[in-house]
């Protein structure tokens, strides 16, 4: 699993909001909202790329900017409202096996097991799994560092349940 400098760096914005949102909920720019230059020194990154990331974050509602002459931003909602995988998915999120395949296909368009592939069902579990776990992770857990997925159920997309460790085919 490749997670893009993005997604890392969103995430710790998003940290971030939660941990202001937490601590500060009537702050001098609104309840939990915090100044881009603040997050941007508290993380080592540029004021710009903050204000890139937070900029993808509002498109997707998951903040939104508070307006005024110092400016800033905060959560659209409580934090435990907020899954780890919605914000993956605004910033990126994990390819699916569609996006997977199609990056190797040879000297061909298509790759040459399109129809008939052992490798997509494989991809298509790990990447249910991984969604799976980032949903069911709320971002207030993050904060507290209480997250606890040894119990994630894997499911297949019709919804039955699937065992955790794939077994020989009869």
């Amino acid at each position: 699993m490749k997670i893009t400098s993005q997604e890392e760096y969103g995430l710790r914005c998003v940290l971030q909001l939660a941990r202001e949102q937490a601590v500060n909920s009537e702050g001098n720019l609104g309840p939990g909202a915090i100044f881009v230059r603040d997050i941007a020194e508290r993380e080592g990154l540029s004021v710009a790329y903050v204000e890139k990331i937070l900029w993808t974050l509002s498109r997707s509602g998951i903040v939104e900017s508070v307006r005024g002459p110092k400016g800033g931003y905060r959560l659209t909602r409580p934090s435990g409202d907020i899954s780890l995988g919605e914000v993956m998915r605004a910033l990126g999120g994990i390819p699916s096996e569609e996006e997977i395949c199609s990056q190797f296909t040879g000297n061909q368009d298509i790759c040459v097991h399109h129809d008939d592939c052992g490798l997509k069902p494989v991809w298509t579990s790990i990447t249910d799994f991984v969604n799976s776990v980032f949903d069911k992770v709320p971002i207030s857990t993050l904060l507290s560092g209480s997250v606890d997925v040894k119990f994630v159920q894997i499911t297949s997309r019709s919804g039955a349940k699937e065992p955790a460790r794939a077994r020989p085919a009869a």
